[in-house]
């Protein structure tokens, strides 16, 4: 088990040294700092204790300078304020600061000091251990309740993904996650994890593409102090965070060439070197790696190792974008709608027949993210008008494919837009005698546009239908009909429950 890590915060030498001295007899890591801003850097680059001893009177920064901005960068960090006296006004502001305790600094012959000191350090990281717990426990229901919805969809490709994930959710081989921006992709590496026996244990996310890469080796594997120019304190990486649990690499396609060498090693070997350091470090760690890339094309050109494409691809899932999954918008909709309600205390709405059928239609090439930043715009504006006037533009150059079924949930993707010029030269075509007169009843015109019509109403009902578990009251809902129409359409179509 891992030791607690006590700071200390006190340009007193001889006193941090004896503090020190006792922390260690007790078991506790430590780390000693002559001023606060010593300590701020530290937190800031990453690398938090699990306790200050924060000393009241320092030069520079004093210890309630230092407390309150310890507490703005790392609310849940449990500081305990040391002081030569007692001073009430000074106990108050330290409470209200977010203080975890006040100390009087142990000097007293007959040890009651070293007794009160033991009994706050002790309080404090059980305060710790429930702080942490609780938000385990947080992040446990959110990720259950990510998993719940990305799986809702019965679509195939859908179920494939999550038998892959149960398949290998007892090993500890990589798997390279695939698809476009926003189809969940983190959700799926969540899932596996999750699934794991390591689902206790830390889940790490590191953006390959949010970081420089200079700046993204030191962020993966840590550095030492002075390894460069700005490392003022040892840190450590996100491999080391990530011992025993799962560390996910979002963006990989964008790591440069010099950093995939490390990498593979790391794949291979389970071992790295910190920035500026020689020796090596053993880690336990799955890695699931994700990407938007070509990597096959970016091998061709050079900028991807291929040795390190076939470490990472020992499994392989494809997330689908969202408009290869239509069936699922009145699902994910529904949880969008819910979630955000919660979050920003607002009325979950009804969507509109006429927005729900523009949800169907529409082409998403945001994906699941572009869908549930329109429904967060809808909960906290309690208003839809808007979003209905951006999406009839984007969808209306589709109308011409609605009669069809085409872009129906279960239908596949929408063609390519019909440009207008399109439609006047083909108008212009048709004589004008007969470009106003509807096809005659009974044509074969007519009946194709009638079966056509047909079938994709039937597919959408059934989709719904199945989607919901056939609670018709709610699919007539989604749909946006009335619950009679519904019962209707479903006796027209010959629709039963399979």
């Amino acid at each position: 088990m891992k030791k607690p890590f006590v700071a200390i915060v006190d340009d007193d030498s001889a006193f941090a040294s004896y503090l020190r001295t006792f922390l260690s007899l007790r078991g506790y890591d430590t780390r000693s700092y002559s001023r606060g801003d010593e300590m701020l850097a530290s937190v800031k680059q990453g690398d938090p204790p699990d306790i200050v001893l924060l000393d009241v009177m320092m030069p520079g920064m004093n210890g309630l300078e230092t407390l309150r901005a310890l507490k703005a960068a790392k609310p849940d960090l449990q500081a305990i304020m040391l002081s030569g006296r007692e001073h009430a006004s000074t106990i108050v502001e330290a409470v209200r600061l977010g203080a975890a305790d006040y100390v009087v600094k142990p000097d007293d012959p007959e040890g009651l000091g070293e007794i009160a000191l033991d009994s706050a350090i002790k309080n404090a990281i059980e305060k710790t251990r429930l702080v942490s717990e609780i938000t385990e426990l947080r992040r446990q229901l959110s990720d259950d309740q990510d998993r719940a919805f990305l799986f809702w969809g019965n679509s195939p490709d859908m179920e494939s993904i999550a038998q892959v994930i149960e398949q290998v959710s007892d090993s500890d081989v990589t798997v390279l996650i695939r698809g476009e921006s926003g189809v969940g992709k983190e959700l799926v590496a969540r899932a596996i994890h999750q699934c794991s026996p390591r689902k206790d244990r830390p889940f790490i996310k590191v953006n390959c593409a949010a970081l420089p890469a200079e700046l993204l080796e030191s962020e993966l594997f840590g550095h030492e102090k002075g390894a460069f120019t700005g490392a003022a304190t040892t840190r450590i990486g996100k491999f080391e965070q990530a011992d025993t649990g799962t560390i996910f690499l979002d963006e990989i396609g964008e790591m440069k060439s010099a950093l995939q060498a490390k990498m593979l090693h790391v794949l291979q070997d389970a071992q790295f070197t910190k920035l500026g350091s020689n020796r090596s470090i053993t880690v336990d760690v799955r890695v699931v790696a994700a990407t938007n890339r070509d990597l096959e094309a970016m091998m061709g050109r050079g900028e991807f190792r291929e040795d390190l494409y076939y470490r990472l691809k020992v499994i392989e899932v494809t997330v689908p974008p969202l408009r290869e999954r239509r069936g699922e918008i009145p699902h994910l909709t529904g949880f969008f709608m819910d979630r955000y309600a919660r979050r920003y205390n607002r009325r979950a709405r009804q969507l509109s027949g006429e927005l729900t059928q523009l949800f169907l239609s529409y082409e998403w090439p945001g994906n699941i993210r572009e869908l549930e930043n329109m429904i967060k715009r809808i909960v906290i504006l309690q208003d839809e008008s808007l979003v209905i006037r951006e999406m009839s533009r984007a969808v209306r150059p589709h109308a011409a494919f609605a009669v069809a079924g085409v872009g129906a949930p279960g239908n596949g993707p929408l063609p390519s837009p019909v440009e207008a010029d399109d439609i006047v030269e083909i108008e212009d075509d048709v004589p004008e005698e007969e470009s106003d007169a509807a096809a005659p009843a009974g044509s074969r015109l007519a009946d194709v546009a009638k079966a056509a019509s047909t079938k994709a109403e039937r597919a959408m009902i059934e989709e719904t239908l199945n989607t919901v578990h056939w609670n018709r009251r709610r699919a007539a809902e989604q749909l946006g009909v009335s619950y009679k129409t519904l019962l209707n359409k479903i006796k027209e179509c010959g629709i039963s429950r399979k």
